[in-house]
């Protein structure tokens, strides 16, 4: 079973959109909630490409709510390392 991280840049990611998109105060166990899944799977996340080589995505608890992660098979650990609204021009496309 793999352990799931969030590095700090997805931590203050996912303050800022809860600041920002007024999300509820219950966000952070709802997003805690939508990566258990990547502890059984962590390869679940759609693989991304161009310059995001290498990373995976996640969505939840929002749809529109992305988180960009990577799996150290080797030390079985998903490191998010960010959180984006996937509505924006900026953030990873996992439709490639």
């Amino acid at each position: 079973m793999a352990r799931v991280l969030l590095a700090q840049t997805a931590l203050d990611d996912r303050h800022e959109l809860v600041a920002s998109h007024a999300l509820p105060p219950d966000a952070p166990r709802r997003v805690a909630r939508a990566l258990a899944l990547l502890e059984r799977h962590p390869d679940a996340g759609l693989a991304l490409g161009a310059r995001w080589a290498g990373y995976r995505a996640w969505r939840g608890p929002w749809p529109w709510m992305l988180h960009v992660y990577e799996h150290d098979a080797a030390t079985e650990t998903v490191v998010v390392v960010t959180v984006q609204d996937s509505r924006r021009s900026t953030a990873p496309d996992p439709a490639g």
